[in-house]
């Protein structure tokens, strides 16, 4: 996989378009590994291909150095989207057999590790169990999404359905994004760090609530906070630059 600069996709995405045809022409084989996995539906490969470039285009535009992510990483869901999106346009989607069953096997195998684990498991490791490739996995995964309508009632609540949240101005993507990378950084901690972070953030408990449920003091928690966040801000910008 070609090793994007971080300063070639800045100059890319504030309208060098010398160095855009460049990262374009260098993540080709990143492109094409993702169209391949279309072929046999009818359409032609280089049309395919084309695609699949502008959803490379969008990721470049759209990337954000504080992202604990490559390039290579990033755009794949916007490559794959962008495919989707033509061949939703012109007409419904064929999933190959080989992606359900592949589709069934990670779900089989996220169903055992949570249960075992109470853990998501990485993406990294479906690939050493499987032995195929990250782009492979995301087409699977993404396969077993199921078109929803838009008139669907969210979480029971018949005032508030998906119609809805389509006209949100929420970039839906970059929230996406902003959670792998959260919970990248949080599988990094030791597992005393990450209760703190995890009770202090996703259960909302207090400072004092915290050092009550791990048996030592306010003051100790607000010091052990501090130099968690410290930690995972220190990791992020340490990988931003390694992007």
């Amino acid at each position: 996989m070609y090793d994007n600069k971080v300063e070639d996709i800045l100059k890319a995405k504030f309208g060098n378009d010398e160095k855009m045809a460049e990262l374009v022409t260098n993540n080709s084989n990143l492109i094409w590994n993702i169209v391949t996995r279309f072929k046999d539906r009818g359409y032609d490969m280089q049309d395919l291909y084309q695609i699949g470039c502008i959803g490379l285009i969008k990721s470049i535009k759209k990337f954000d150095t504080n992202f604990d992510v490559k390039l290579s990483t990033y755009a794949v869901p916007y490559i794959l989207g962008e495919i989707k999106r033509f061949l939703r346009d012109d007409g419904i989607i064929k999933i190959s057999r080989s992606t359900k069953e592949l589709s069934c096997k990670i779900k089989m195998i996220q169903k055992d590790y949570l249960d075992r684990t109470g853990q998501d498991i990485k993406l990294d490791e479906l690939v050493k169990i499987l032995k195929v490739s990250r782009e492979e996995i995301a087409l699977a995964i993404d396969s077993s999404n199921q078109p929803e309508s838009i008139d669907k009632s969210i979480n029971g609540d018949d005032d508030f359905c998906l119609l809805d949240k389509l006209k949100s101005n929420v970039d839906e993507e970059k929230q996406v994004i902003n959670k792998i990378i959260v919970k990248d950084l949080l599988n990094k901690l030791d597992e005393k760090s990450k209760k703190i972070i995890m009770l202090r953030y996703y259960r909302g408990k207090t400072q004092s609530q915290i050092a009550n449920l791990l048996g030592i003091t306010q003051v100790q928690v607000s010091r052990l906070e501090k130099k968690i966040l410290n930690k995972m801000k220190s990791e992020l910008i340490h990988e931003s630059v390694a992007i």
